[in-house]
């Protein structure tokens, strides 16, 4: 059984469903979630699904091998659910197609530095946009420019907001996420 650590940084709908998904499969199990947001709600959502949740900070992250060593030793595979900082390289080296996100829009488009929920379904409602959706990738060492293995897409009308464009967004990504994860951990284990 392959071991997943998710990083989450704030709610974490995404990371519960993927706590609860693998918690009825054979194929992988979470083992922690790492978050940078000492006041997200992951936390609260973990302690009630008992799973260790661990904060951070970017010196942890970035300057020091504290969380690579936690990964070293707890992961197999690397899940980014709702995660908002840029992966450091060392970590992208060390988990090669190892490291999964999740992004609230159809890459190429209204990815990168500071494209992240709301700011993403603004952007898709300001440019009339007829559909958006979502792209589940692998991480490299820029934001949203890791290989795509999945996406799928939601029509949108003038009558959709960026609230009611969050919210299709949110059915597609609990409906896919855990299911792609599972794949990808299936095809490379074959």
């Amino acid at each position: 059984m392959k071991r997943i650590v998710v990083f989450a940084s704030g709610s974490g709908s995404n990371a519960e469903n993927i706590i609860k998904f693998f918690n009825h499969t054979k194929t992988a199990k979470v083992t922690k979630v790492l978050c940078n947001n000492e006041h997200a709600k992951v936390f609260e959502r973990c302690k009630n699904l008992n799973i260790n949740c661990l904060h951070f900070n970017r010196n942890d992250f970035s300057k020091t091998d504290t969380v690579l060593n936690i990964l070293k030793n707890q992961a197999d595979y690397i899940i980014l659910a709702g995660f908002l900082w840029r992966i450091p390289q060392k970590i992208v080296d060390a988990f090669p197609k190892k490291i999964i996100n999740i992004h609230p829009a159809l890459l190429p488009k209204y990815g990168g530095k500071g494209m992240y929920g709301m700011h993403v379904h603004k952007a898709v409602k300001d440019n009339n946009e007829t559909e958006t959706g979502i792209t589940i990738h692998y991480v490299n060492e820029n934001y949203d420019e890791g290989a795509i293995i999945f996406q799928s897409k939601t029509a949108l009308n003038e009558q959709d907001t960026p609230e009611t464009i969050a919210e299709k967004i949110h059915l597609l990504e609990q409906r896919y996420f855990p299911k792609v994860i599972e794949e990808v951990i299936l095809a490379t284990n074959e």
